[in-house]
């Protein structure tokens, strides 16, 4: 099995009697992180009990609280358990349900699973307030990535693999960038098989999430729009040239925009700005949970693409990179445009401190700072700037700001 860093967070929740709520994805292994959650509690000689509302014969069990009550007394008696429930967005008022059960204060922790639909749907996060904790599963992260196709024996020295080991780390990233991170896909070794995994998974997304479960009226449109995003990421989404294009009204495209993100197919971050009459402060940056699904809506999954393309997939690349060290720290991501066309690939802000990050798809063979971060520098006077790059590692100054040329991998260690 390839190992998830989420997988110590969720041990570590396990003595907190708030639920464990896993989101994520279609097919990213909440599944399979839910049984290495059990065996490591049958480990401990701990009891504990599945359900999973996609089986028919669990499914009977949430015909009401009472009947599930039952159950759980059946499986662990009266002792302190555990109880998983996967695909809990199939259970009608999931998050009510989850609510009268939780102020039953029964004598077990509850370890819930299902997709980015059932906040959607469900309004889960309302229902549960001060009883439970979020845990967002994503697809494999590039360090898990690495860590799966090197055996892990680097995991505790990642960043001398990634130093001595240039030819394969980038080989590494390409195949990342190529054919993105979901397990399935990360652990088949034939790219048809892989193709096959991914169009499965396209698939299952558009037809079960966004036709059944969001009741979109015209899938089409949605997938033509899914489309839109992937051609560009890291631009802004221009709703109104979307709606031109896709022909639907502008309404419609903001909606059916927001469903994406709810299912994790598209992330958007938001302009930085603390002078709005002079930054652009309405369109959102589009880029994707998962650069597989993305080059696959395009076509160019599993393919070698050119330098206007791959620049794109790159830049994508570092958001991923960034948006796992910045998630849990409280830090929001943001980027920096101006009306006079000045801007930053992206800005983390962190309280009053503020770092811009930005993303060049070359090696940085010449000491040059673009005129974009030179004007950010002079606005906000950061500590620190960063410029991201294939693999060049060099520092310079702009004033009292340290201005950080490293190579992509870098981000995994670099303080932020």
């Amino acid at each position: 099995m390839i190992e998830r860093k989420l997988l110590q967070e969720l041990i570590s929740h396990l003595t907190s009697r708030e639920i464990s709520l896993i989101t994520g994805p279609r097919q990213c292994g909440k599944t399979t992180l839910m049984e290495m959650l059990r065996e490591h509690l049958s480990n401990a000689g701990e009891k504990s009990i599945y359900l999973n509302l996609d089986v028919e014969w669990d499914r009977a069990h949430f015909d009401s609280q009472h009947a599930l009550v039952r159950k759980i007394e059946l499986e662990l008696g009266k002792d302190r358990g555990y109880v998983f429930i996967d695909e809990i967005q199939r259970k009608e008022n999931a998050g009510l349900f989850l609510k009268g059960l939780f102020d039953l204060n029964l004598p077990c922790k509850f370890i819930v699973s299902g997709s980015g639909s059932l906040e959607l749907k469900e309004k889960i996060h309302e229902s549960l307030a001060g009883r439970k904790r979020l845990f967002e599963l994503t697809t494999l992260s590039f360090e898990e990535f690495v860590n799966h196709r090197t055996e892990y024996r680097y995991r505790d020295r990642l960043r001398d693999f990634f130093q001595t080991e240039r030819d394969r780390t980038a080989a590494l990233a390409q195949e990342y960038m190529s054919c993105g991170g979901y397990p399935r896909v990360a652990l088949e070794t034939g790219q048809h098989e892989k193709r096959g995994i991914i169009n499965d998974i396209y698939r299952s997304v558009v037809e079960k999430d966004v036709a059944y479960l969001l009741k979109v009226d015209k899938p089409d449109a949605f997938t033509a729009l899914v489309k839109l995003l992937a051609a560009r990421p890291g631009s802004l989404v221009n709703y109104a040239e979307i709606s031109s294009a896709i022909g639907l009204s502008m309404q419609t495209v903001k909606k059916y925009f927001w469903y994406a993100q709810k299912i994790f197919i598209a992330d958007c971050i938001t302009p930085f700005s603390r002078n709005a009459r002079k930054e652009i402060t309405l369109s959102p940056v589009c880029y994707f949970h998962d650069l597989g699904l993305r080059n696959y809506a395009l076509g160019l999954f599993g393919r070698e693409q050119g330098p206007a393309e791959g620049g794109f997939l790159f830049q994508n690349f570092v958001y991923l990179l960034l948006k796992s060290r910045v998630q849990s720290s409280g830090a929001a991501l943001h980027y920096w445009r101006t009306k006079d066309k000045a801007e930053v690939d992206f800005v983390i802000e962190n309280g009053r401190d503020v770092l811009p990050v930005e993303v060049k798809y070359s090696s940085l063979t010449r000491e040059e700072i673009p005129r974009s971060l030179r004007s950010f520098v002079a606005k906000y006077r950061p500590a620190k700037a960063l410029m991201v790059n294939l693999d060049t590692r060099r520092s310079s100054s702009i004033g009292d700001t340290e201005v950080r040329c490293i190579p992509y991998y870098d981000l995994l260690f670099e303080e932020l």
